[in-house]
Formats: structure tokens, sequence, C-alpha cells
């Protein structure tokens, strides 16, 4: 363990797991970075290359790793997260690939952290999700499909990219409002105003790095559009996993 020293006491019942990316250049730093007071910011995980864990905050204690952000309408996302720091230099040091020794320690921790946590499937989430307007972690190489055939988080294939209608910034009117109303429903903070502005354009990125990783480009376009419609279908079954 290599205990941080920045968090405090929870305000709420841990219900969400956060993925981020450290975005730095190794690992060694990035862990060092997370120890450190004057960094202002820890987590309780940090995943190492080689698939090495060291635990930084004990789970009942909010760590400081998510910022402002919300979901399902609530913020103060650390009193209900557990962060889990990937090693991983981000789109700042080219967006590397995440080690498959990485990856099944990940998927490790998480079934772990799961089995002792009353955590639903669509609450394991990318710090994109929570915060779109400001972080891109862990990005759109992150194997979001491989966990959730390992029993973590809530996918469905995403569509095809084609053709075909699509909405995109200066929009506006009932179809970007019915837009914003379904990632609203999945849990995005997203404008209800039926405008497609820069924060609706940032959701669909944040979305799209998510569960539409194969195009990553703030379109609302019909794969985007429909892939979302057969995540909210999937949702009935979405049940706590402790």
């Amino acid at each position: 363990m290599a205990p941080a020293v920045n968090y405090n006491e929870r305000r709420s019942a841990v219900d969400i797991l956060l993925m981020h990316y450290t975005g730095m250049d190794d690992g060694p730093m990035a862990q060092k970075w997370l120890c450190m007071e004057e960094s202002q910011v820890s987590c309780h995980y940090i995943v190492h290359e080689d698939g090495r864990i060291v635990q930084m905050v004990a789970e009942d204690k909010r760590a400081w790793h998510a910022g402002a952000g919300s979901w399902q309408g609530r913020e103060d996302v650390n009193s209900r997260s557990i962060g889990i720091e990937i090693v991983n230099g981000g789109h700042e040091f080219g967006h590397p690939d995440f080690p498959q020794a990485q990856i099944e320690a990940v998927t490790a921790l998480s079934l772990d952290i799961l089995s002792r946590h009353a955590i639903a499937p669509r609450n394991v989430l990318a710090h994109s999700d929570i915060a779109p307007g400001r972080k891109r972690d862990p990005g759109e190489k992150f194997p979001w499909r491989e966990l959730h055939q390992a029993g973590i988080g809530h996918w469905v294939e995403p569509v095809a990219v084609s053709g075909g209608r699509f909405m995109a910034p200066g929009d506006e009117g009932p179809p970007v409002r019915a837009l914003q109303e379904m990632l609203s429903l999945y849990g995005y903070g997203v404008p209800l105003d039926g405008r497609f502005g820069l924060e609706t354009g940032q959701v669909v990125t944040a979305f799209q790095r998510h569960f539409r990783p194969q195009k990553v480009d703030g379109i609302a376009d019909a794969s985007s559009i429909e892939t979302l419609h057969r995540l909210l279908a999937a949702l009935p079954g979405d049940t706590p996993t402790a």
C-alpha cells in the first residue's frame, strides 16, 4: 500500500466504480503525484502496466479522484465512488494501448470491488462520463467490451457506423431534445433545452468514447443514437451486483 493523504469522510454510500487513466509519462511519477498533498488528488487504487495493484486510500474513505461532475442528477461523485487509476499516458502521450496484464488486473480488482458494494452495471463509468466537459479518460481504447464479458459494467454491441440522418452543433428542435432526454435518462448530465450546443456535443463525445469508440466526433449519427436506444432498452435488468 502507498497511502495517499488527500481524502476525507464519505457523505453517501458507494454506488459508482470510476475508471481513469493517469495521463502522465510513467507509473512511478503518477503514483508519487497521487500521494502528494500539493496535488490535491488521490485514488483508491492504481494499476500499473505490469498488473501490479497498489491501494492508496481505504474504500470506506472519500478519495479525491473525480472532481466536479455528476451522474444521474447527483453531484459529489467522490462520495459515491471508488476510483481506479490505470497507468497510461493518455491522449497527451499518444494514448497507448492498455497491456493485457494490466487489463486482467483491472478486471480482477473490479470484480472484487463489485462483490462488496452495491454498484449497478451502468454505474461502472469512465471519468469522461461524469465530467464530459473536462475529461477524456480512460479513453476510447479502454476495453469496455472485455470487462463486460467478465461481468463488469453495462454494454451492448455498438451499431455499425454508416450514413443517414444525424444531429450536430447548431441543430435545435424536438429531435435534439429527445436525444438529450435519452442521454439524461441513461445518467449523463446534459442540458434539456433542445439545442445542440457545446455541452451536448461534449456529452455525445463522452458517450461515444465509452459505447461507440469506432468513431469519436461528437456528432449524433444514426449509429450513436441507435446504440443509445439499445443501452436504454437493456436497462430493466440493470440491478446492483451486491
